[in-house]
């Protein structure tokens, strides 16, 4: 199975198991800029369980788009639990989606203004009514394009398992 169709596979797993429930996701992307988005879109089914996606590349629009805390990401930088709660949390309020799904981190090639690694990334996922899951990976500098597909494949397994307990 190519990384490709995998990454399909997941997106539809995710959308089927929300469609499943009746509920609704909301993505926040940072360093995948939309691409986990535009993953779900493709499922069968996302129209009706898709509310859609921020994109929220930088510290200022994190805060301005999702209400991540300016004093946070100055004491934390952008890729830690803390942030990719936030935004996730700040997604579920500015959405009508039921769960969030954020991914925030360091694609590469180099390393962030904070000095975080290349293939750093965090991930929650947030619902109403239940405490946020958060992840942390640290793939290496193994390139830009397969550090983002790891990081929305470990997502989109996130995003099912959570939709798998309610």
């Amino acid at each position: 199975m190519t990384v490709a169709s995998h990454l399909s596979h997941l997106a539809e797993r995710a959308v089927a198991a929300a469609r499943d429930r009746e509920l609704s996701i909301v993505t926040a992307e940072s360093c995948t800029a939309g691409r986990l988005a535009t993953l779900l879109s493709d499922a069968p089914g996302a129209a009706e369980h898709l509310h859609g996606g921020f994109v929220t590349y930088t510290k200022a629009n994190k805060t301005k788009s999702l209400g991540v805390s300016a004093a946070l990401l100055a004491r934390k930088g952008a890729v830690c639990r803390e942030v990719a709660v936030a935004m996730a949390e700040g997604a579920l309020a500015r959405s009508p989606a039921q769960l969030a799904v954020a991914i925030t981190g360091v694609a590469g090639p180099d390393p962030d203004e904070d000095g975080n690694p290349v293939g750093l990334i965090c991930i929650a996922v947030a619902r109403h009514g239940g405490e946020p899951l958060h992840l942390e990976r640290c793939y290496g500098a193994i390139g830009r394009d397969a550090v983002c597909e790891r990081a929305m494949a470990d997502a989109l397994t996130q995003l099912i398992g959570v939709l798998g307990q309610r």
